[in-house]
């Protein structure tokens, strides 16, 4: 059975879906108040997904770039939706290419998990515990 997450849209939205059966994230589309914007190339920009979100307490959402847009040097800085959050949901769109790149309203532009986000409490401690690991950033190999 699957636990339903409430969704309200935005004067233009459309919400997130899920393409296929065995997909994990939701596709997200973009809401733009113009037919398409420019995003320059080595450049970002804000962009609007058209909904508010109600998540369960204790779950969050996470915005993801899609496999098809990063081929193409389109990512996004991943985000986090607490499960408080009520405003519109939003995604930063990076242009890593060498050219401009258009987007589209209504377009697919990124994809949300929503998963458990449990919190924890930080304990401060003279000492740490000593594993076999050493180092880090490719400290295991490439």
């Amino acid at each position: 059975q699957k636990m339903e997450i409430k969704v309200k849209l935005v004067d233009g939205g459309k919400m997130p879906e899920y393409k296929t059966a065995g997909a994990s994230c939701a596709d997200c589309y973009a809401r733009l108040v113009t037919p398409f914007i420019t995003i320059p190339k080595k450049s970002r920009v804000l962009v609007a997904l058209g909904f508010c979100i109600e998540l369960p307490k204790g779950y969050e959402a996470v915005i993801r770039p899609r496999s098809g847009m990063t081929k193409n040097g389109i990512d996004i800085a991943l985000g986090t939706i607490d499960w408080d959050y009520r405003n519109e949901v939003m995604c930063q769109l990076i242009n890593n290419s060498d050219g401009d790149f258009d987007i589209k309203n209504l377009d697919r532009i990124c994809q949300m998990k929503i998963q458990k986000a449990e919190q924890f409490e930080f304990v401060q401690v003279d000492e740490l515990s000593e594993t076999d690991r050493k180092g880090g950033f490719g400290s295991t190999g490439v």
